[in-house]
Formats: C-alpha cells, sequence, structure tokens
C-alpha cells in the first residue's frame, strides 16, 4: 500500500470530515499543532462542563466558529475537528472560509461501519447508541461524491485504518507565497501589446536581448504587473517574450484583465471583443494553433499575486489591500483583476473605481497598474505603474529595493483613453480635529507613540505660529539624552559609561562622532523649483533650512544665498547622479554656535560673567589685602580664589564658540546625516556611510561644508582607550564632545536602545551647568540627576521621526507624513530638564 500524501495548504481551512470513533482527535494530534485543532467536542466541555452534552451543540458551535474565525483573520492554519457528516454542516465551513479568503479543504476519515461500531462500544462513553454512528456514516457515504462541488478546494478520503495511520502531511505554500524569492526585482507596468518599448524599456535595465528571448542582469528578476495584450500593435510578439522570460527564470507574471479576457476567449466562452482584443486574437490566430495552446496555457497558470521578498512587497494588477494579501478566493483574485468596483459605471460607461490606495496602511508595498495615469502614482507605500504606454504616454518599471523609476516614452499612439490620463496626487489632508485627539501613532519599527491632547494642541499651536511652510518640513530630529553620570570623581560625563552602556545592550561596535557646538538644522535641498514644485509641492522655491523645532533657520536673505551655494556643492560632488534623486534631506550642525544664540549669549553667559568678573577680582584683591594685615581669613580666600579661577574657565568656555558672522559668507554647515532622497531612507547605511558620502561636499565647497570627525571602536578591545584619549584632546581644545552610536543608523535590537548618547566635556559642561559646577558640593548633587525621561523621550521622537520619513519617501499623503512631525513637536512639549 502506497502512503497516503496529503499536500496542506499552508493557509487553510481544514474540516475533518467523519463519523463519531472514525479517530479524527487521533488523527488531528499526530498531524496538527494544539493550537491548530478546534475540536467540537472541547467546546463542547467549555460551555457545559461536559463534552457529552448534546444539548449544548448550538452554543459550543457557536464558540467554536468565533475562534475560528478570529485565527483565520490572522492567517492562521485552522482544522475544524466535528462530525461535519451533513451538507449543511460543511456549508458553513466553506462560507467561513470564503468569509476570510481561504482555501476550505476536507480531510475525510470513511472507515468500514463495524469498524465504527465496534470502536463505540469499546469506548463505551457516549451517551448514544451505535445506531447512530451508523446514521453519520451512511449521511457521509450518501453525500461524499459531492463534496468537490460543495466549494471545497481538495478532499481527500482515508478509507482504512492502515491508510490513516499511513497517511503523511505536509504544508504547501500557496501559489501566492514567494516569499523566498527576494529579488532584486523590476517591475513592469502594463505593455498592453507595445513590443517595441518593452524591448526598449528593458536594454535600459540592462537586460541582453536575443530575438524572443531576455537575459537579466546577474540576480535580477523581471515582474509584469499585468495586461500584457490589446491596444497596442504587437500582443502576439510581447506574449513570446514574456512566455519565453517566465519559462526561463528571467520574469514572473501575474494576470491583468485583458489577460484574463483573452484567456476566456482562448477557452471558447462568450466575450466581446472589444478595446484591441480583436487584433490580439488574429495576431495568436495567424501565429497558428500551437502557439495559441502555449498562450492559452500560460494565462491559465497565473496566479492573482505573488507576496514577495520575505512579504515586503506584494504584486498586483490592480492592486490588493492588506487583509487579501496571501490570501485565496474569488473575491481576492477579482479585486486583484479589477480592483475595487462595485458594479456601476460613470458617465462615459467606464467602471467606477474606488481609489483603494489612498486609505492603504499595510507594511508592504503593493505595486499595480490598471488604472493609466500621467506618471507613477506613490502613494501609502504604493505605487501605479500604468503609464499608459498605447495610450501615446510611457512604459514604467520599478527597480527594487532600489524604488527608482525607469521609464521610456511611447513611440506612437495606438489607441485613444476614453479620458485624459490621471493625473493623481495623494489627496488626504491633514486633520487637525482628528490630531488633538489623545492616542497613539503607530509605528512600524517602535510600535504605538502615546501623545496626550495637551501635547498635540501644543505642537499645533508652536508650529502653527512659527513653523517653515509645511510642505518642506517631513522630518523633526530626536533630542539625545548624555551618557549615565561618570563614576569618576571629577567628571559628570566620561566615555566609559557610553562604552558600557553599549556593550550591556549588545553592541560590538560604535562609532565616535565629534560634537559640534552649533546649531541642530534640517537642509531641504531640491536640484532645481521644478524638483521641488515636483516633489513638495512647492512653488518659488528649491529648498528650506530648518531648526530642529521646524523654525526658519536663516531670514530669506541669507536662506537663498545659502541653499544656492549648497545646491551648487551636491552637483559638484555628483550627489543627484549618485543617489539618482532631484532632493536631499540633511541632518547638520550650523555654526558658528553665537548665529542663533547672540540674545541668549548676551542676556545670560555674558552677563553671568561680567557681573562675576567685576565682583570676584575685586573680592579677591580684597581678601589678599586683607591677609597681608595679618587677619585670619580661615580657607575664604582660597575659596574665592576658586571661584575666580572656575569664573574664568566658564568664559572661555562659552566663548570658544562665539564668532562674528557679518554675512551668509561666514556660515559653516557640518552635515552628519543623509537622512533620504528619493525612494530612499537611508536608515539601513550605516553610520560611516553616512559621513564619507556627506564629505564630498566638504571637497567641493570648503568654505561652506565641514567634516564631522570619527572613530569607529569595537567595544571591549583597547579601542575604547584611543576614543578615550581622542574625547580628551577633542575637549582639552575647547570642543563639546562626542556622541556614541551604535554602528548601523538602525538598529531593530533591543527594541529599548539609544540610537546615540552624547559625553560632553568637562570644561563645556560649565556653560551648561554654571561656572562653579565642578565643586564637590555642586557635583555630588549633579551626579544624582535621573534620565530616564529624557532617555525615553529621545527614543519615541527617533521611531516618530523615522516613521514620517519613511511616509514621506513612500509618497503617503502629506497628513499622515505631518502626524509624525508633529508628533515629535508635540513630545518637545513636555518638561524635563533642558541641561541634559
Amino acid at each position: 500500500m502506497t502512503q497516503p500524501h496529503i499536500p496542506l495548504p499552508e493557509l487553510a481551512l481544514v474540516a475533518l470530515v467523519g463519523a463519531s470513533s472514525s479517530g479524527k482527535s487521533t488523527f488531528a494530534a499526530r498531524h496538527f499543532g494544539p493550537h491548530e485543532v478546534l475540536s467540537s467536542d472541547h467546546f463542547r466541555a467549555l460551555v457545559s462542563g461536559s463534552e457529552h452534552t448534546l444539548d449544548a451543540n448550538a452554543a459550543a458551535f457557536d464558540s467554536l466558529f468565533y475562534v475560528a474565525a478570529k485565527r483565520l483573520e490572522r492567517g492562521l492554519l485552522t482544522v475544524i475537528d466535528a462530525t461535519s457528516v451533513r451538507p449543511d454542516d460543511r456549508r458553513r465551513l466553506v462560507d467561513l472560509a470564503r468569509a476570510h479568503d481561504v482555501l476550505p479543504v476536507a480531510i475525510v476519515l470513511d472507515l468500514p461501519r463495524g469498524l465504527l461500531e465496534a470502536r463505540h462500544e469499546a469506548r463505551g462513553d457516549r451517551p448514544f447508541s451505535a445506531a447512530v454512528v451508523g446514521r453519520q456514516q451512511t449521511e457521509l457515504r450518501r453525500t461524499l461524491r459531492g463534496m468537490g462541488k460543495e466549494g471545497f478546494r481538495h478532499v481527500w478520503t482515508l478509507r482504512s485504518p492502515e491508510e490513516v495511520e499511513a497517511a503523511w502531511v505536509t504544508r504547501v505554500p500557496l501559489y501566492t507565497n514567494k516569499k523566498h524569492l527576494h529579488g532584486p526585482f523590476d517591475f513592469i507596468g502594463d505593455v498592453h501589446g507595445c513590443l517595441n518599448e518593452l524591448r526598449e524599456l528593458l536594454q535600459k535595465l540592462g537586460y541582453v536581448l536575443e530575438g524572443d528571448h531576455a537575459t537579466p542582469p546577474p540576480g535580477r528578476t523581471a515582474v509584469f504587473v499585468g495586461d500584457l495584450v490589446d491596444r497596442g500593435p504587437d500582443s502576439a510578439g510581447v506574449l513570446r517574450l514574456v512566455m519565453n522570460m517566465v519559462a526561463s527564470g528571467a520574469a514572473l507574471c501575474v494576470p491583468g484583465n485583458h489577460d484574463e479576457k483573452l484567456k476566456r476567449a482562448l477557452d471558447g466562452k462568450a466575450v466581446k471583443a472589444l478595446h484591441g482584443l480583436d487584433a490580439t486574437l488574429a495576431q495568436l490566430e495567424a501565429a497558428g494553433p500551437e502557439f495559441r495552446a502555449q498562450v492559452r496555457a500560460f494565462l491559465d497558470g497565473l496566479v492573482s499575486h505573488l507576496v514577495l521578498d520575505g512579504g515586503r512587497v506584494v504584486v498586483a494588477h490592480a492592486g490588493l489591500p492588506e487583509k487579501y494579501q496571501g490570501r485565496s478566493s474569488g473575491r481576492v483574485r477579482s479585486f486583484a483583476l479589477y480592483g475595487d468596483v462595485d458594479g456601476s459605471t460613470d458617465d462615459l460607461g467606464l467602471p467606477v473605481r474606488r481609489d483603494w490606495a489612498a486609505g492603504y496602511r499595510g507594511a508592504a508595498h503593493v505595486v499595480y497598474g490598471h488604472t493609466p495615469v500621467a506618471w507613477p502614482r506613490w502613494v501609502n507605500r504604493t505605487i501605479d505603474l500604468d503609464t499608459g504606454c498605447a495610450f501615446g504616454g510611457a512604459l514604467s518599471a520599478l527597480r527594487y529595493p532600489e524604488m527608482e523609476v525607469v521609464s521610456v516614452p511611447a513611440h506612437a499612439q495606438y489607441a485613444v483613453p476614453a479620458r485624459p490620463l490621471a493625473d493623481h496626487t495623494p489627496s488626504e489632508a491633514f486633520d487637525l480635529a482628528e490630531f488633538l485627539q489623545p492616542g497613539r501613532i503607530e509605528t512600524r519599527t517602535f510600535g504605538g507613540v502615546m501623545l496626550r491632547a495637551g501635547e498635540r494642541a501644543a505642537a499645533v499651536e508652536t508650529f502653527s505660529r512659527f513653523g517653515v511652510a509645511p510642505e518642506w518640513c517631513v522630518y523633526l530630529p530626536p533630542t539625545m539624552s548624555p551618557v549615565e553620570t561618570s563614576a569618576r570623581p571629577d567628571h559628570l560625563e566620561h566615555p566609559d559609561e557610553a562604552f558600557a552602556y553599549f556593550r550591556g545592550q549588545g553592541i560590538t561596535q560604535v562609532i565616535c562622532e565629534e560634537k559640534h557646538m552649533g546649531s541642530r538644522a534640517l537642509l531641504v535641498l531640491a536640484r532645481d523649483e521644478a524638483a521641488a514644485q515636483a516633489r513638495f509641492g512647492v512653488t518659488g522655491g528649491a529648498g528650506c533650512i530648518y531648526t530642529r523645532t521646524g523654525r526658519p533657520f536663516f531670514k530669506p536673505e541669507w536662506e537663498a544665498v545659502i541653499l544656492a551655494r549648497a545646491r551648487q556643492a551636491a552637483t559638484q560632488a555628483g550627489l543627484w547622479a549618485t543617489l539618482n534623486t532631484d532632493w536631499l534631506l540633511l541632518d547638520a550642525e550650523i555654526l558658528p554656535w553665537s548665529l542663533k544664540a547672540e540674545e541668549l549669549i548676551k542676556g545670560q553667559y555674558a552677563a553671568v560673567g561680567a557681573a562675576g568678573q567685576a565682583t570676584l577680582a575685586a573680592s579677591v584683591r580684597a581678601l589678599h589685602a586683607a591677609q597681608a594685615r595679618g587677619l585670619d581669613l580661615g580657607d575664604w580666600p582660597g575659596r574665592t580664589r576658586a571661584r575666580a579661577e572656575a569664573l574664568t574657565r566658564y568664559r572661555a568656555a562659552y566663548r570658544a564658540y562665539v564668532r562674528r558672522v557679518a554675512g551668509p559668507e561666514d556660515v559653516r554647515i557640518l552635515p552628519f546625516h543623509l537622512l533620504a532622497s528619493e525612494g530612499q531612507v537611508h536608515a539601513d547605511r550605516a553610520h560611516p556611510w553616512h559621513l564619507n558620502t556627506l564629505s564630498t561636499l566638504a571637497d567641493a565647497a570648503p568654505d561652506l561644508f565641514g567634516r564631522t570627525e570619527s572613530r569607529v571602536v569595537t567595544l571591549g578591545t583597547p579601542e575604547e582607550a584611543e576614543a578615550t584619549a581622542w574625547w580628551n584632546a577633542l575637549t582639552a581644545a575647547g570642543g563639546e564632545g562626542m556622541v556614541v552610536k551604535p554602528l548601523p543608523f538602525f538598529a531593530a535590537e533591543p527594541r529599548s536602545l539609544q540610537p546615540a548618547v552624547k559625553v560632553r566635556g568637562r570644561e563645556y559642561l560649565r556653560v551648561i551647568y554654571g561656572p562653579e559646577y565642578t565643586q564637590p558640593e555642586h557635583l555630588g548633587r549633579l551626579k544624582a540627576r535621573a534620565l530616564g525621561a529624557k532617555r525615553g523621550r529621545a527614543l519615541r521622537e527617533f521611531h516618530l521621526g523615522l516613521e514620517g520619513l519613511t511616509r514621506f519617501v513612500e509618497r503617503a499623503a502629506p497628513g499622515r507624513v505631518h502626524e509624525c512631525v508633529l508628533g515629535v513637536l508635540a513630545l518637545e512639549s513636555d518638561p524635563i530638564d533642558v541641561r541634559l
């Protein structure tokens, strides 16, 4: 006897069907996990106290189906262990599977009646006679042949104890599950018979064409989003090329609605030969019956959608919301082919398609076509690649994971669209009333970030009064926590604690970056005004420079000069071409500090310094004279001299960062993060990449841009001592200190990991804590400072900022981006010791 093999779909509702005593529970325990099986006996016991209380059946099955629905919502394989011998019972199972867009399958244990009755008698714990078992078996066999017509996708029947014992179950990935394919991919929009444009696009993407075959660049795979045929001049030629690419492994393909209609026509179904289908059928007729059969088989083998790269990207012809991704049903296939339609038509007789992408909130990127647009439409992690090649537009591709769009123009207009190609822009505006409600902002890297109503209102009030044009402000940086208090008696902060912190978090390498005493700023650089208009929706400008709280950094005439110089430097450095972008977002320090802190220096630091110098110098002289007369003043003169020396150090500390600025030519910019460019958030790049890339700006314009010095340190090695010596040298020369970060820009684990900690120099801290902070009585008090609130804020702001920036790069609607930007500003409204 051959072993019965049951290739079970990985996501399915499995009905274990069989009369009582057929061994369903034993079979389930052998082949499925304990949490995968929902037994009617178990649920009877839950609701009544005994699995034999038959009058509790209704409540038991209501509970069972409720739990089954919750499991299927979460995409978990679910096994129903119940007799289910009647079609009405099984119909409820099929309906449940269809409601959750999973496959209903059945494993039937159809054992001999005599064996079932003997098992029943041997058990002795069932409150019904063996005749009931016989009637169940009779009902099962009467309806077994029709189970396939009831809606079950697969039915496996085991007819003897030996077959039940020998059966083996394997989990088979769904046809849509291609998560093991990681690319890189080249997604290609609706071709519609435009063979010449397809060949040109493939060559532009680096594919080598030889006749009807194409060889991809090493490692890359083309992915066609469907609608290969109709409207254009050579649908048969497109099919030959694409079919050969799929057969050779150079390409994947999902069907479009035009491809589906062609398949129905080839199947002999009654279809209207409109929109170019008549020409396609004529070309296939001329190609001969063998090619027609190959096309029919190819189209029949295409599945509704594909889930790729570990679930990070989904391709479907008309798009697919998250709830349908990776699932299988007629409803899923219909949505993937036709989009979100209800059967109604507009005034031109075209189907009304709801804009599903505007409300998309899924984690995966969705690449689709179907709806022709003037240029690729990005919104909420989705992109429409149908740029109307057959209508005289272009044929477009998305290079993934680079997120770079590549297009070639149509050679001609082969068909006339019913309406002009849509020029879509995200329409989801910022909802002020919704934002002002307390609640969480969800991030994909940290989870929900809770914001109170008062914090939200304060952020809106501040930004609306003082902020730059919101179109520019797509990111605000996080605050930064200082290092833990130093164990050294004469230091408040020291590198020892920074290295110990990251070692304790499991980090093996960090980067130490020079901390510049300047003012934090974000630079948005667009290549030109056209790029600014296209990407940011701003007219009359090509960039913006704003503070870490979203306020304009410079007066307009200064900003214009500095932006012009910065754009020129980016051009000279080749960054536009290197990153394939028309815009950049930089995180930087702008020097000198006195540029933004002039009033603070005059009103606080200089005033304290002048008053202290006047009083303490006179006090030292008076005490010295009194000592000369023989008066016993104890340690008073020494303490006063120490205070005067501390004041001198204090004045030297803040004066080191004061420089006269006569005009924009005196400004220096020291960037340290290249946060984003077109299609990319550079959080996946390690910090040295950021510094090395940005150093090209300093090469191109050394009078404007400077470098941020750094050291990479392997923790637990002598490199720690070398970095500490570097820090000592920096701070002894008047530097503020250094920032210590994990080597990757973003590390997913541990979740509580600080993205950076600052270690400030002993003398610089006089500016923060006052001239005499190093006195033992003051230093001891300061060492008791608490960092928990500061670190919690830094962490939440980091992840909120990263989420907002990711949404912007993914072309999310502006309201969803600004939700995160204002969220960072809201967290800043909660008071924390500003000296930390």
